[in-house]
């Protein structure tokens, strides 16, 4: 573990106009174990560093673990703030239980966070430089041989100040629609936020990659025919002014970044439709974007499916994109009035 003299000048020496969606090394981590038929108590905070785990353990050998993404930001006004928080809290809760874990109470998860926040409040960015990206855990780390539930959890947080999760910003990417690789599948746990969930698409992002693209889009793994997401982000696509999105069939994950954008969309007179969205249907659309927490809104340019292409907006970010991508980065700055109250301050 290196002295907080060293992670000062760290922090204090970090370019933050060219950093990036990588992994630095802060201060501390929060940490609580809970036995299987236990409740939770308290845990605490500890000098970031490796953990000691059972080769046994649930979560290595099963899978039996997950996680949240999160960002801390600088406001305008000074102050240090969370998007949406409660969602993410539930959301943490519900995959735990589709997982067989003990679920973290939603005030001890909250607590965790804005400990977390104030112990690495000088990693945080300067405003419009980035943000503190907080990733919660919550591993089965007891020892077990046998497919059942972890006699053991481990729930920690840790963080670390991030830049654009695509290179650009809100440059237009391109994607690729892959007909040979699925995200998920029904009644599988493709809407939990698992960690067994991602190491599959690695390999699929790396073709897609290599070949030009940011990322893979997937199709449903029943038809072959469904948009279902964007690698790690949730997917939106305008047509005659109507802003579609794939349905919550339990295939998908149900993004908080993807529920805000809905009620901004309707707020704004904008009509959106959750349904099955069509790869035809979207390779004639106006409009394409993905969002998500690392994410938060990407315009795409260009998709390619098969021998069929599709470019929107001639390669520039569209009208509605940008409007939509203001005012969700306008709430979370504070820049510009919160009518929904999803903004929640640290005090540090």
């Amino acid at each position: 573990m290196e002295s907080a003299g060293r992670g000062e000048a760290e922090s204090e020496s970090i370019d933050w106009d060219s950093m990036t969606f990588a992994f630095t090394e802060t201060d501390s981590m929060y940490a609580a174990k809970c036995r299987l038929g236990d409740t939770w108590q308290p845990g605490q905070l500890e000098p970031y560093g490796d953990i000691t785990i059972s080769p046994a353990a649930g979560v290595l050998n099963y899978g039996q673990g997950i996680f949240e993404g999160m960002k801390a930001q600088r406001a305008v006004n000074g102050e240090v703030v969370i998007f949406r928080p409660k969602r993410n809290a539930q959301r943490f809760q519900s995959g735990a239980e589709r997982l067989g874990m003990v679920p973290v109470p939603e005030a001890m998860f909250l607590d965790a966070i804005h400990q977390v926040v104030r112990a690495n409040q000088r990693w945080i960015p300067p405003t419009g430089k980035g943000e503190l990206y907080l990733r919660p855990v919550l591993w089965g780390s007891g020892a077990i041989l046998g497919v059942a539930p972890s006699p053991e959890y481990t729930f920690m947080v840790y963080t670390c100040p991030v830049g654009p999760y695509f290179k650009g910003g809100m440059t237009p990417i391109s994607l690729k629609v892959s007909d040979e690789f699925h995200r998920a599948a029904p009644g599988g746990s493709g809407g939990v936020k698992a960690i067994g969930n991602y190491a599959p698409g690695m390999m699929p992002s790396k073709m897609a990659k290599r070949d030009g693209y940011a990322e893979i889009i997937y199709l449903d793994a029943v038809e072959h025919r469904y948009i279902e997401e964007v690698g790690a982000a949730n997917f939106f696509c305008l047509k005659n002014g109507v802003l579609h999105t794939p349905e919550l069939t339990g295939t998908i994950l149900p993004g908080i970044t993807r529920d805000s954008i809905i009620a901004l969309a309707r707020a704004a007179g904008i009509e959106v439709v959750e349904e099955l969205v069509d790869i035809d249907f979207v390779l004639a659309a106006d409009e394409c974007f993905c969002a998500g927490t690392a994410a938060i809104i990407s315009p795409i340019g260009h998709i390619r499916h098969g021998e069929k292409e599709a470019t929107y907006c001639g390669g520039e970010v569209g009208e509605i994109t940008k409007r939509l991508y203001d005012k969700l980065t306008g709430i979370q700055s504070k820049r510009i009035d919160d009518e929904f109250g999803w903004v929640e301050t640290v005090e540090v």
